[in-house]
């Protein structure tokens, strides 16, 4: 039975938006059949995988008396050494709070500061309509896994080689309740136009991979996309639902009741270097 998050403190809060965050990494690391390292003041995962969401770095909490820049030439030399690009990621918990200014001067672009919000499931706005034609299902096989990975693909600009390792780890899993992700998608008139994610971990329902393919946007789609696994959430019992908002979907997700609680930065280094 998973314990289920009750505390609707702003510290509790911020602290599920992060841990529900590195849930997600943990499964990402069995996907790409790579080690997820746990260090005490630090998360880092490398892959020989040329894409940023294949070697990352996070939960940083370096003490006063370190050596910061050392320390962040010592944790980019895993990736620069074999070219690989990798994104950084801060959070409120960060140590120290100005980090963001050492990775730029080490060359890593600032991409950007996603809201983390959460919503009490109870208080959820569900009186928002579905768009005609649209029919939302869970992927419960490979034959729904193969009308998912369309939209997750093209609507969110995932390269193929990263979408077929998704694929294949999640075929590969299968389809049980009992796993702690569920994958969702949109049918439009029958065509697969949108998909979205529920990560149920750290006493949370996390939604993530919200996205439409291009030409069916801008019809409440995502907003009928992030609802679906919410009501799911709910009915499991779960109080707290989670996310990171782009800037695009910041409006959506207030429509439906989420707050903003913190910021989550990414950072990049594009695996190129000068000269």
């Amino acid at each position: 039975m998973r314990e289920i998050l009750k505390d609707f403190s702003s510290p509790a809060l911020i602290m599920a938006i992060e841990a529900n965050q590195f849930e997600l990494w943990r499964i990402l690391a069995e996907m790409l059949k790579a080690e997820l390292h746990h260090e005490p003041d630090m998360i880092w995962l490398s892959t020989n995988i040329p894409f940023y969401l294949c070697n990352l770095v996070g939960r940083v909490q370096f003490v006063p008396n370190d050596d910061i820049d050392a320390r962040i030439d010592t944790t980019l030399t895993r990736f620069k050494s074999r070219g690989m690009p990798m994104s950084w990621w801060t959070g409120p918990a960060t140590r120290p709070i100005d980090l963001g200014k050492y990775l730029e001067a080490h060359g890593l672009t600032h991409v950007e500061d996603y809201p983390g919000m959460a919503v009490d499931l109870l208080k959820l706005n569900v009186d928002l309509s579905v768009p005609p034609g649209l029919t939302i299902e869970r992927v419960e096989d490979v034959e729904g896994l193969e009308k998912w990975i369309h939209p997750f693909t093209i609507g969110i600009g995932y390269p193929d080689y990263f979408a077929k390792i998704i694929f294949d780890y999640t075929a590969a899993m299968g389809f049980g309740l009992h796993l702690p992700m569920r994958d969702y998608v949109g049918l439009l008139k029958g065509e697969p136009v949108a998909c979205s994610t529920l990560m149920l971990g750290s006493g949370v329902a996390g939604i993530y991979n919200v996205a439409t393919v291009p030409e069916a946007r801008r019809q409440g789609i995502g907003t009928a996309m992030t609802l679906a696994p919410l009501r799911e959430a709910r009915s499991l019992g779960y109080r707290v639902a989670i996310l990171q908002s782009s800037q695009i979907g910041l409006r959506v997700y207030r429509r439906l009741g989420f707050k903003e609680y913190c910021k989550i930065g990414m950072y990049m280094w594009t695996g190129e270097t000068n000269g």
